[in-house]
């Protein structure tokens, strides 16, 4: 039964990760190829978002592959089998513990370590390629918009840097507006940031309360882009991107770097714990929620359904104490609820699936009582 688990959690795990990693992949592609990027920064983007979406959907695939394996032993009557030479619902509950211990270790190690890593590594990243002159610039035959109120056009580049053809129209002064154009650019680095060299051009300014327009020929104008790329916000740690050591250590110092409240930071830290109970959690509600039904040749739907309701039932208990946790950082113990919730259902389904069906004792004796 152990391994019949593992295998149906892997090929759930990859369906659910696979469709989870393309959605968001779709994000990072437009996101960073509209930018300029190339197909390696969103390989190593979407790489790097990965750990994050299998701690995602870990869980889903414990519960699922859980459920799978009791409803084919069930239907194929293996259950009723090993029932029937003494095997209780408890005894065939420990390989579905043993699996949801294991999975539990997985999710401990994304949740504690890969996680943080890959978004901690994803920010530096981030804050890295924000600043790149190369990518949100030089595009050849694009309107160009780096900043609000800037539009950049380059018509070509050539083999040596050269850029033909610029066009940058500058509209961030109220009331004024600011088209340089130029036969030819060069885009410079020095100490102060990158600069951009027009040469043989014309700098025409607009007034637009007056409607004077006034121009301006030149052999060659320096003009700032550094102000023309927009940092990101990946300069700032989030909590997520914490380790829990400092999380549950170091929690003011914490809270007052990324600016949240201690109850966030502390959330954050616990989560980590909790969610690998969930993913136990999981598997023993999708089993014992199967066995209370007994076998039926009509199959086990409404059992199945039972189960689901269940575990959205953990869910719902998991999002209520989230805002009495942020709120109060005195609270955290509530983070290890929902989990307490799920063993309890599942020690009630237990206990009912161990009690077979016995007739009312009135009802036994008249039927036990001679004709």
């Amino acid at each position: 039964m152990l391994s019949q688990l593992m295998v149906l959690f892997g090929f759930f795990a990859l369906v659910l990760v696979s469709v989870y990693w393309v959605n968001r992949a779709v994000v990072l592609f437009d996101r960073l190829i509209a930018d300029g990027h190339s197909a390696g920064v969103f390989l190593e983007f979407s790489a790097l978002s990965l750990p994050s979406v299998i701690a995602l959907v870990l869980p889903m695939a414990a519960f699922a592959a859980a459920v799978y394996v009791t409803n084919r032993l069930s239907s194929e009557s293996e259950l009723t089998v090993v029932q029937a030479v003494g095997y209780s619902p408890w005894r065939l509950a420990r390989p579905v513990l043993i699996f949801g211990v294991m999975i539990a270790a997985m999710m401990a190690m994304l949740t504690h370590v890969l996680v943080p890593a890959s978004l901690e590594q994803l920010r530096l990243r981030e804050r890295e390629i924000s600043g790149s002159l190369t990518a949100r610039l030089l595009r050849e035959g694009v309107f160009l918009h780096p900043t609000k109120g800037v539009t950049f056009y380059i018509r070509d580049i050539s083999e040596r840097g050269e850029l033909r053809d610029v066009l940058l129209s500058d509209r961030r002064q109220a009331g004024r507006e600011v088209t340089y154009t130029a036969d030819k650019a060069y885009l410079l680095r020095d100490d102060d940031g990158p600069k951009l060299a027009m040469l043989e051009g014309m700098a025409q300014t607009l007034d637009l309360e007056t409607g004077r327009l006034s121009t301006t020929n030149f052999g060659d104008l320096t003009y700032d882009v550094s102000a023309l790329i927009e940092q990101s916000g990946g300069g700032r740690r989030k909590a997520s991107f914490v380790p829990t050591w400092e999380l549950l250590t170091n929690t003011e110092a914490v809270a007052i770097e990324v600016r949240d409240d201690p109850g966030e930071v502390l959330e954050e830290a616990h989560m980590r714990f909790q969610n690998p109970l969930l993913c136990i959690v999981a598997a023993l509600i999708g089993y014992s929620g199967l066995m209370v039904g007994g076998y039926s040749r009509f199959g086990v739907t409404k059992q199945i359904v039972g189960a689901i309701f269940l575990l959205v039932v953990v869910k719902l208990v998991e999002s209520g104490v989230t805002d009495p946790v942020r709120a109060d950082a005195r609270l955290w113990p509530l983070v290890y609820l929902p989990s307490a919730v799920g063993l309890v259902i599942v020690w009630s389904l237990l206990w009912t699936a161990s009690r077979p069906f016995r007739p009312k004792r009135g009802a036994a004796q008249q039927e036990a009582a001679p004709a």
